[in-house]
């Protein structure tokens, strides 16, 4: 069971005079719970989730964000893993480190890719996965060989005029896999053969975010709003899929959300109230249903009392 762990997080916008954000979250996901993060707008929810993928719009100026793995996280790494392998520092790792590791972060706003269809990608995605993970996995001395000849060698092509079958999962068997996460979430398999994101739905959009996390299957998924602008038939259906995330891969969730109404379809183990870049309260599922029944000012107002 991976766990995220956030101390004391402090976090502004990274530029001279940036505001800041994040004053001090605490907060602890593991492997095969789902965690609500709720609050008003501004109050850093967002925030919170780049920080923790390592978007390069926001400046870390205090506190800690590691990820613990243990045997099952590490289970595809040939040999034994040493403990300082076990604990890894995020902020330390760039975005595509914490991917390797098992960070996804599902956006509240994906981006529209023409000429790039589904599976390409993800496949690509797979694969980068894959090879980052050997690399970060290996030791110091594999690392300083392979480096060395990489250095050597150079590319005798560019990167991105690569054979479309290279990398460790290849075509015939990505798409058996595809197939397989695809009915698992009860899509439809053309899904897969459409440009990335161009024309979907908002629904649909949301969907493919679902379906990415299900093909890099990460220890933690945090997906940002990914309930906002559905309709209740895609609510469901986006639902059933972050359950089955959970249920069939065990990964940890960190929904932020600001209804109740997804709430009704992914029971959280564990909601949190974020107001002022902070967590100030925590509880149960039925923390949000009074959060719906009665809004944040009494929160607001008892963490004001005890200040």
């Amino acid at each position: 069971m991976a766990t995220l762990q956030i101390n004391n997080l402090h976090a502004k916008v990274a530029e001279e005079d940036g505001e800041t954000i994040l004053r001090g979250v605490d907060l602890e996901v593991k492997s095969g719970e789902i965690h609500a993060l709720m609050g008003p707008n501004g109050s850093g929810k967002s925030t919170t989730a780049k920080v923790i993928a390592g978007h390069p719009a926001y400046e870390v100026t205090g506190g800690e964000i590691t990820l613990v793995l243990d045997d099952e996280d590490v289970a595809d790494i040939e040999g034994e893993v040493p403990a300082e392998k076990r604990e890894w520092d995020l902020l330390d790792l760039e975005p595509n480190e914490r991917a390797a590791l098992g960070i996804f972060l599902g956006f509240q706003y994906p981006a529209e890719i023409e000429g790039v269809t589904m599976t390409n990608f993800l496949r690509q995605a797979l694969n980068a996965k894959t090879e980052e993970r050997e690399e970060l996995f290996e030791d110091e001395d594999e690392a300083e060989s392979d480096a060395d000849e990489d250095e050597e060698s150079g590319y005798d092509t560019s990167p991105m005029e690569g054979n479309v079958d290279e990398g460790d999962i290849g075509v015939a068997e990505f798409q058996q896999l595809l197939k397989e996460k695809m009915e698992l979430l009860d899509m439809d398999e053309k899904f897969a053969q459409r440009y990335l994101n161009a024309g979907f739905s908002g629904g649909e959009k949301k969907q493919n975010e679902v379906l990415q996390a299900a093909i890099l299957e990460p220890s933690i998924a945090v997906l940002d709003e990914i309930d906002s602008g559905l309709d209740i038939d895609r609510l469901q259906d986006v639902s059933e899929g972050i359950n089955a995330l959970r249920d069939e891969q065990g990964t940890g969730v960190l929904q932020i959300t600001h209804y109740q109404r997804i709430l009704d379809y992914v029971e959280p183990d564990h909601v949190h109230v974020m107001l002022d870049g902070e967590i100030a309260e925590s509880g149960g599922a039925e923390l949000a249903q009074k959060l719906e029944d009665e809004g944040y000012d009494w929160v607001r107002e008892q963490v004001y009392e005890t200040a």
